[in-house]
C-alpha cells in the first residue's frame, strides 16, 4: 500500500504540483434507506432444487419492459480481470447460467441479497477479496470512533470529502441492470443489499439497504437529516482553500497528477494528518448544532430494528433466496440466509470465493456477477414475453 507523505499544510496549498504522494482510498460502507418495500407473505413455500437441469431451447427472452439486451454493453472478462478490484475468476459456464435459471424459474417469491461483489466491476474495491481493503492491513472506522472522538469526525469527514467525487461517478454494471430488470417484471420479489453505492437505484431498483446510506447525513442529536451533496458544499463553504485543493487533484490512477492516488471501499483519500486536525472545519446540525454522521451502519453499531425486520420478514416469507456478490460474514446478513433457509426457503449463491452461508446452499457458483446474471436474461423463458 502506498504510504502518504507528510507535507506543511501550507506547502500544501501553495505547491500544490510539488506534493510528493497523497494516497487516494476509496470505499463504501454504507447503504441506503430504502424507498418502498414489497408486502412479504410470512408462510413460506418449499422450493425444491436438485441440482440437475434440462437445457431448454427458447426464442423467448427475458427482459423489462423497455429494455433489450440484444447488443448489451457488457464488458467482457478481459477488461474485468485488468481491474484490480475484481477478483479472478473464469467465465460462468452453460451449465452455470441453466442452473441458476432453473432456480430462478421454479421462485414465486425470490429474494436477493447483494454484497459489495457486485459493485467491484463499477471499480468500487470490497474489504474481504483477496484484493480487498483488508488484505493491505486497513481497517475502517467504527461507530464508537466516530461517536467518541472529534479528531476521528475530522479524519473521517475530511478523507470522504476527498473521496466523493470518484465515488459518486460510479455507474452501475450490467449485474445491477439485470437485477432491476427481473424486478420490473415481478420476477425478483424483493432486494436487500448491503452496499452504500446507491448504484441498485441507478439502475432503476428500489431495494431495501441494509447498513443505510452515505447519500444522507443525520444528527446524531436531533435525527435531523438532509442530502450528503448539501453537506459537500457546507464542507466547502469552511474549509475553501483545502476544498479547492483536493478539488484539483487527478483521480485517473494513471496520471503523473494522481500523486499515487488508490481507491478504498470507505470512498476516501488518505491524507496526512496536519490537513485535517487543525485546520478543517466540520459543520454542525442546523437545528440543533449537533453531531453529524453519515446515514450508515458504522462497523460495530446494528442495523435499526425496523430495518432489520423487514429484511427478516421478506427472508423467512420467501421460497428462494439467492446471495449475489456477498461472503455472508456479517452477522446481518447470515442471520437472513440462515432464517431462509430454516424456513425450507431453497438458497443459492454466486459469489467468487468462499461465504459464510455455503452449507445451506443447494447451489453454489463461482462467477462474476456482471457475466452471468446479463446471461440469465437471455436463457429460457422466464413469462416474460419477448420485446
Amino acid at each position: 500500500m502506498a504510504m502518504a507523505t507528510r507535507l506543511s499544510s501550507q506547502f500544501f496549498f501553495s505547491s500544490f504540483n510539488n506534493a510528493r504522494k497523497v494516497v487516494a482510498h476509496f470505499m463504501t460502507d454504507a447503504v441506503n434507506p430504502a424507498r418502498r418495500y414489497c408486502k412479504v407473505h410470512t408462510k413460506a413455500t418449499k422450493l425444491s432444487f436438485g441440482g440437475s437441469v434440462k437445457y431448454v431451447q427458447t426464442v423467448c427472452r427475458i427482459s423489462a419492459p423497455g429494455t433489450t439486451w440484444e447488443g448489451a454493453d457488457i464488458p467482457p472478462a478481459d477488461a474485468l480481470k485488468d481491474r484490480k478490484v475484481v477478483p479472478d475468476s473464469d467465465p460462468p459456464s452453460t451449465k452455470d447460467v441453466n442452473l441458476l435459471y432453473e432456480f430462478v424459474d421454479k421462485s414465486t417469491k425470490l429474494v436477493a441479497l447483494t454484497g459489495a461483489g457486485i459493485s467491484t466491476e463499477c471499480g468500487i474495491p470490497d474489504y474481504r477479496s483477496p484484493n480487498g481493503a483488508y488484505s493491505t492491513g486497513f481497517k475502517p472506522i467504527t461507530h464508537q470512533q466516530f461517536t467518541r472522538s472529534s479528531r476521528a469526525r475530522r479524519r473521517y469527514w475530511a478523507r470522504s470529502y476527498a473521496g466523493w467525487r470518484k465515488f459518486n461517478q460510479s455507474k452501475p454494471s450490467p449485474a445491477h441492470t439485470a437485477l432491476a430488470s427481473l424486478e420490473k417484471v415481478n420476477r425478483l420479489n424483493f432486494l436487500i443489499t448491503q452496499n452504500v453505492d446507491r448504484l441498485h437505484h441507478r439502475a432503476g431498483s428500489s431495494p431495501l439497504e441494509l447498513h443505510g446510506t452515505v447519500y444522507i447525513v443525520a444528527c446524531l442529536d436531533c435525527g435531523f437529516s438532509f442530502p450528503r451533496e448539501m453537506f459537500q458544499d457546507q464542507l466547502k463553504s469552511l474549509n475553501p482553500k483545502w476544498a479547492a485543493a483536493i478539488e484539483s487533484l487527478d483521480y485517473d490512477s494513471k496520471s503523473d497528477k494522481s500523486f499515487g492516488m488508490k481507491q478504498r471501499p470507505d470512498g476516501d483519500i488518505e491524507i496526512d494528518e496536519q490537513f485535517w486536525e487543525e485546520d478543517f472545519h466540520i459543520p454542525t446540525c442546523s437545528k440543533c448544532n449537533g453531531v453529524l454522521k453519515p446515514d450508515v451502519v458504522f462497523f460495530g453499531d446494528n442495523v435499526p430494528k425496523d430495518r432489520a425486520n423487514i429484511a427478516m420478514e421478506a427472508a423467512k416469507g420467501c421460497d428462494a433466496f439467492l446471495v449475489l456478490g456477498s461472503s455472508v460474514m456479517t452477522m446481518s446478513a447470515f442471520r437472513l440466509v440462515r432464517a431462509a433457509h430454516e424456513a425450507g426457503a431453497a438458497t443459492a449463491i454466486v459469489n467468487i470465493g468462499k461465504t459464510r452461508a455455503d452449507d445451506f446452499a443447494g447451489l453454489k457458483i463461482n462467477a462474476r456477477l456482471g457475466e452471468i446474471l446479463p446471461r440469465l436474461l437471455n436463457t429460457g423463458s422466464l413469462s416474460v414475453p419477448a420485446i
